[in-house]
């Protein structure tokens, strides 16, 4: 019998460790977990037109027709999770669902925590005022007045940042939702709504004898996008998803989509872009 030198025995136990942390990575991760309970939980919320919310008792929207057809690439049921927004993050990150499809702004500090997919929206922030407000003509008009936004929303936090800005301050209310923040709006109780151009565009466009759009945006470029907890777990379910993303994108499925709840198509970075905000 053959008797193993030192170097021999340490090699062969590296190789076993190496083969065991291998094997616990394929036991945690994310998309084969997945893949094995037949269903991927994604946390969501449901008032976000025209991304997610509910239409005579059914959740619809950008996000569900999207993530339809990603569905179907991927080969995994998608099974969603609705939460004020407010309480999504800390879903994800207490493990109740394992992506997020919000979809949230691609900012710095959540890029630090969280990978981002490819951009599946425009998320550049802009103003929604009362249709025929001959006050607010342009964003700085809302020098002190009232303006509302989403709690917890990358909106509210560029708001807050532009508003410091101005000569008069801004009073800045925040919302568990956008919707009651329109409601709000209409009411005449604020002077306006801090929200991305892409979401005020479709309010305006359906409410047009209430509703208008301020132009230009006043945040910076920014894009929306759906995200995973930064582990390595997640790193083949974002790669499967940003994969998916592509192809519906080339062979046209998205411009459809985004005709659809948009009514108009836009042009999408095929990467994750560096975060302005």
């Amino acid at each position: 019998m053959k008797t193993l030198g030192r170097r021999q025995v340490l090699a062969a136990g590296g190789v076993a460790a190496a083969g065991l942390a291998t094997s616990a990575r394929a036991a945690d991760d994310v998309l084969a977990k997945a893949k094995a309970a037949g269903e991927l939980k994604i946390g969501t919320e449901t008032e976000f037109a025209p991304f997610d919310f509910i239409e005579n008792g059914k959740a619809v929207g950008f996000n569900y027709d999207l993530l339809a057809e990603v569905s179907k690439e991927m080969g995994v049921k998608f099974t969603f999770v609705a939460l004020p927004w407010e309480s999504v993050i800390p879903g994800l990150d207490a493990g109740k669902f394992d992506m997020v499809s919000g979809p949230a702004t691609i900012t710095k500090a959540r890029s630090a925590r969280y990978s981002f997919t490819l951009p599946v929206g425009d998320a550049t922030c802009a103003l929604l005022k009362k249709a025929g407000d001959k006050s607010i003509t342009k964003p700085a008009d809302i020098a002190g007045k009232a303006v509302g936004s989403g709690k917890a929303t990358a909106q509210l936090e560029q708001l807050k940042k532009y508003g410091a800005k101005l000569p008069k301050a801004v009073s800045v209310r925040e919302y568990p939702d956008f919707s009651g923040a329109y409601a709000d709006l209409a009411a005449g109780r604020i002077a306006a709504v801090a929200n991305s151009m892409t979401n005020i565009a479709v309010v305006a466009g359906a409410r047009s004898d209430t509703f208008e759009v301020v132009k230009p945006p006043f945040g910076d470029k920014s894009y929306f996008g759906f995200f995973v907890r930064k582990e390595p777990a997640s790193e083949s379910l974002i790669k499967a998803i940003n994969a998916a993303i592509l192809k519906i994108k080339k062979d046209g499925r998205m411009a459809k989509i985004q005709q659809t709840w948009f009514k108009t198509t836009m042009e999408l970075p095929d990467s994750v872009p560096e975060p302005t905000v």
